[in-house]
């Protein structure tokens, strides 16, 4: 029998967000019923409230969550009720081109719930990268569930989405190696989780650059070396003169604009790795000599989900987490309610929070 539950809902581009009934289906064949503990607050989130995704209004947003399954549907054997999981947006087909070539992770046919969940009144609602978590409960395909050992949800629930994707844009994309310098360029809860990453790998010089002190304040707590204020010089240079003239092994570009993708572009060493893990908006556009591709060499990489595998990442990083090795606590910088979230996006906006999360 579908259940009615509160969900924070988009109904409009740019119009603020509300707290609704959600109407949510039992589970069918391949489909888990999440009761959730908590849901970060990602920009992610507030680009679908813009429209900056698409334009399939109502959303149900949130995405970056972990819970507990309830109750699961026919076939389903990955998870069962009562199991801990984070959920994911990348609950790979085993079947694509990408996984046929043992590459799951480039996945092109990810699975989500085939029932809709609904607003009250029977109007379909889409949810945020297939899953919809700033509601009660949720409806996902199972293998967007990941079953890790139980610890702070409101930790937890952060890998499922932006730490995930600044620690796998160093290890997973950059392949950041032991020794190497790396440049972060934006600082907010993606790039300081690209800081951690890097510290993971074993990289010597982290430099952090951003142009909020606080955030490189974080920044430094989480394994920067050295800090960078772009406001107070210019950053291509500060790069290179921490890294003897020559520039970063791996940049990455945690903002996702055309001038910090430049600024990452130049700022990393000949035959050095751009990794670009921010997220544009469709209108955006690069105007660039194509001699500076050519003549500088290396790899130019765009790091979709971090290039993560959420079967073998999550439960690694929960563990990583558990033995006091990844620092997860320091980016969870509130909790609030449900009808909190909108004003979670003007704190976010205003570089206030690395996350917030809500705790239902």
């Amino acid at each position: 029998m579908a259940q009615q539950v509160r969900g924070v809902v988009a109904r409009s581009k740019g119009e603020p967000v509300s707290v609704e009934t959600i109407v949510v289906p039992d589970p069918g064949p391949g489909e888990a019923l999440v009761k959730v503990q908590t849901c970060g607050v990602c920009h992610t989130d507030l680009h679908y409230r813009e429209g900056g995704i698409n334009d399939e209004f109502p959303f149900l947003l949130g995405h970056e969550a972990a819970g507990t399954v309830e109750s699961v549907g026919e076939g389903v054997t990955e998870v069962e009720p009562g199991d801990f999981v984070i959920l994911n947006w990348r609950a790979v087909c085993g079947q694509c081109r990408a996984c046929a070539r043992g590459r799951p992770w480039y996945c092109f046919d990810t699975h989500n719930a085939a029932a809709p969940m609904t607003l009250a009144d029977g109007t379909e609602l889409s949810p945020a990268l297939g899953i919809g978590a700033f509601a009660e409960k949720t409806l996902v395909a199972a293998g967007q569930c990941t079953k890790v050992r139980s610890v702070r949800p409101e930790a937890a629930g952060l890998l499922g989405c932006g730490i995930m994707a600044g620690i796998g844009a160093a290890i997973n994309t950059g392949n950041v190696g032991r020794g190497d310098s790396v440049a972060v360029i934006g600082c907010g809860g993606v790039g300081n989780a690209a800081v951690l990453g890097a510290r993971l790998a074993g990289a010597s010089k982290i430099i952090a650059v951003d142009i909020d002190d606080r955030k490189l304040t974080q920044a430094g707590k989480l394994g920067a070396t050295h800090t960078v204020n772009g406001n107070n010089e210019d950053a291509v240079e500060a790069v290179r003169k921490l890294t003897g003239g020559f520039g970063a092994d791996v940049a990455i570009d945690a903002v996702g604009r055309p001038e910090t993708w430049q600024q990452a572009f130049y700022a990393r060493d000949h035959a050095g790795t751009v990794v670009l893990v921010g997220v544009p908006t469709p209108d955006m556009r690069l105007d660039m000599p194509m001699i500076d591709f050519f003549s500088r060499g290396g790899s130019l990489k765009s790091s979709w989900y971090g290039d993560c595998l959420p079967s073998r990442d999550f439960p690694m990083l929960v563990e990583l987490y558990r033995q006091g090795r990844l620092d997860l606590d320091s980016f969870v910088s509130e909790t609030i309610a449900l009808d909190e979230v909108e004003a979670a996006f003007d704190k976010m906006h205003h570089g206030d929070v690395l996350r917030s999360v809500v705790v239902l």
